[in-house]
C-alpha cells in the first residue's frame, strides 16, 4: 500500500463527489467504523479513514482509480447490518458507501426490478408490492442495502422455499477496482455466454467489485398465507419433524426453529405475549398459496405430519395482524439474545435431514463445556445458528474451543460454517476447516485477477 495524506485523499474525493459527500472529521465518522458484529468479535477498526458518498458507476469508477493509483485501500459499505466485520475499515483509507444509491424502478411486464445498490430491503418489498408484485426474499433487518445483500449472498427465513439472493439476481452494474465498469447478465431467464462473473461476484464480500445496480427476479403476490406454530418437548424432536415435512411434497415459505425462553423473552421485549404455552421449543411453519382452500390443505398435511412425528398442539393463525404479531416476536430474538450477553452467534449449516444428528451433537458439546447454548434457526434449509452465551469465568480460548467444536461437528455430517452470514474478517481464521488448500490458493488467485494490488476490502472473505 502507499504511503498518503487523509486530508490529500479528501481534497481528491471531493473534486469527484463534491465536499458535502466526502467525511473525514473524527467526530462524525463514528457509525462508519462498525457493523452489527456480535461486540466481543468485532474488529478493530482504523479510524483514520475518509468516507466517500457517490451517487453513481461514473463517480465509483474514478474513485477507484484514484484510489488504484496510489494505493489506497477501499472498505464498500451498505447498511452496516453484517455479522461478521466485512464492511469495518481495518486499514487506513477510504470506506465508500452506497447510500445515496436510490434509484429503482420496476418492470411489471418482465416480472424485474432495476435496483441501485443504496436501496434497502424495507425500500425494495415496498416498491414491488406496489406494483402488485411480490420480493420474495427476507435476509433480515430490512435497513439492509441491495448491493451488501447481493455481495454477501444473503438468505434469511424464506430460503427453504425461494432460495437466497443468487437466486435472484438476473444482471449487475459492477465497478472493478481498476475502475472499468462491467454490465453483467441482463433481463433474461437463461443466459449461458462464457464464464459466470456476475456469479462469481456475487457473494465475494466486497473484495472483487462494488455493486452498484442490480436486476431482481420479482414474483406474483400470492393470494393467501397462514403461520403454524408447532409446539415440541425438546429440540430433537423438533428438528427431526423437518425432513418429513419436506417429504410431503409440500414447501413452505418458512421453517424456523425456535426455543420458548427466547421466545417468551422476545414478545415481553416488544410488549406483546407469547401465544403457546405449551412445550419447550418450536416450529413456525409459513405457508403461502394462490387461495385459502390450498393454505388449509397445505397446513392440515402439515399439521398431521408434524403430530405424527410427536408435536404438541399446533396453532394455526390465518388472520394477517396474527401472523404479523408472531413475526415481530421471532424479528425481536436477535436484540433480546444481545442484551442477555452472547458472544456468538455461529452460522452453521448441515443437509436438512441431519438437523437432528448435528442438534444432538451441539448437546453433547454443552455437556462436556458444562454450559447451554441457546439454538435458532432456519430448520427448513439446514441453517442452524447456534448461540454461544457469556457466562462467569467462561474465557475467549474456551470460547474458541466451543466454536471450533461446533464447526468439527457441522463439518463431520457435510456442512459447513457460514450459510448466510459470511466470512469477513471474523470468521476468517476458520476457513482452513473447510476449504482446502487448493481452494483457498485458487480464491487469492481470482483476487489478484480482479485486484491486482489489494486495494478493495483487503483482509476480508480471502486469507491473506
Amino acid at each position: 500500500m502507499g504511503e498518503f495524506k487523509i486530508e490529500e485523499v479528501a481534497e481528491a474525493l471531493e473534486a469527484i463527489v463534491g465536499e458535502k459527500n466526502t467525511i473525514y472529521e473524527r467526530e462524525k465518522l463514528e457509525d462508519y467504523l462498525k457493523d452489527e458484529t456480535y461486540p466481543k468479535l468485532r474488529l478493530k477498526p482504523v479510524a483514520d479513514i475518509v468516507v466517500v458518498k457517490p451517487s453513481n458507476a461514473e463517480e465509483v469508477s474514478r474513485i477507484l482509480k484514484f484510489a488504484n493509483e496510489r494505493g489506497i485501500p477501499v472498505f464498500p459499505r451498505g447498511g452496516g447490518t453484517g455479522l461478521v466485520g466485512g464492511a469495518v475499515p481495518t486499514r487506513k483509507g477510504i470506506v465508500l458507501t452506497t447510500e445515496r444509491m436510490k434509484g429503482i424502478e420496476v418492470d411489471r411486464e418482465n416480472l424485474m426490478a432495476v435496483v441501485e445498490a443504496g436501496v434497502t430491503l424495507e425500500e425494495l418489498i415496498k416498491a414491488a408490492d406496489e406494483a402488485g408484485l411480490f420480493f420474495p426474499l427476507h435476509p433480515g433487518d430490512e435497513t439492509a442495502h441491495t448491493g451488501g445483500l447481493v455481495a454477501t449472498n444473503a438468505g434469511g427465513v424464506r430460503a427453504v422455499k425461494y432460495g437466497v439472493m443468487r437466486n435472484y439476481v438476473k444482471g449487475l452494474e459492477v465497478v472493478l477496482p481498476t475502475g472499468e465498469i462491467l454490465k453483467l447478465g441482463g433481463k433474461l431467464q437463461k443466459n449461458n455466454t462464457g464464464y459466470d462473473l456476475m456469479d462469481l461476484i456475487i457473494g465475494s464480500e466486497g473484495t472483487l467489485a462494488i455493486i452498484t445496480k442490480v436486476i431482481l427476479k420479482l414474483h406474483p403476490k400470492p393470494g393467501a398465507s397462514a403461520t403454524l406454530i408447532v409446539p415440541y418437548d425438546d429440540r430433537s424432536t423438533a428438528v427431526n419433524s423437518v425432513p418429513k415435512i419436506l417429504q410431503s411434497g409440500i414447501i413452505p415459505l418458512a421453517i424456523e426453529y425456535v426455543e420458548r425462553d427466547l421466545m417468551e423473552k422476545a414478545a415481553k421485549h416488544i410488549g406483546e405475549e407469547w401465544p403457546v404455552k405449551e412445550g419447550s421449543c418450536y416450529l413456525l411453519i409459513v405457508i403461502v398459496g394462490e387461495n385459502r382452500d390450498q393454505i388449509l390443505y397445505e397446513s392440515q398435511k402439515i399439521a398431521e405430519v408434524c403430530q405424527q412425528s410427536g408435536s404438541l398442539e399446533i396453532l394455526f393463525a390465518e388472520p394477517k395482524h396474527e401472523q404479523e404479531k408472531i413475526l415481530r416476536i421471532r424479528s425481536a430474538a436477535l436484540p433480546v439474545l444481545e442484551t442477555e450477553k452472547m458472544v456468538d452467534g455461529l452460522d452453521t449449516v448441515v443437509p436438512p435431514a441431519s438437523i437432528g444428528e448435528f442438534i444432538d451433537k451441539v448437546n453433547e458439546i454443552a455437556e462436556k463445556f458444562n454450559t447451554y447454548f441457546v439454538v435458532a434457526g432456519h430448520a427448513g434449509d439446514g441453517n442452524m445458528h447456534v448461540c454461544i452465551m457469556e457466562e462467569e469465568g467462561i474465557s475467549l480460548e474456551e470460547i474458541a474451543e466451543i466454536r471450533h467444536e461446533i464447526y468439527r461437528a457441522a463439518l463431520e455430517l457435510g456442512g459447513t460454517i457460514s450459510a448466510e452470514h459470511g466470512i469477513g474478517g471474523v470468521r476468517l481464521e476458520s476457513l482452513p476447516l473447510c476449504l482446502s488448500r487448493k481452494e483457498i490458493n485458487l480464491m487469492k488467485q481470482i483476487k489478484r485477477v480482479f485486484d491486482p494490488n489489494n486495494i478493495l476490502n483487503p483482509g476480508k472473505k480471502v486469507p491473506p
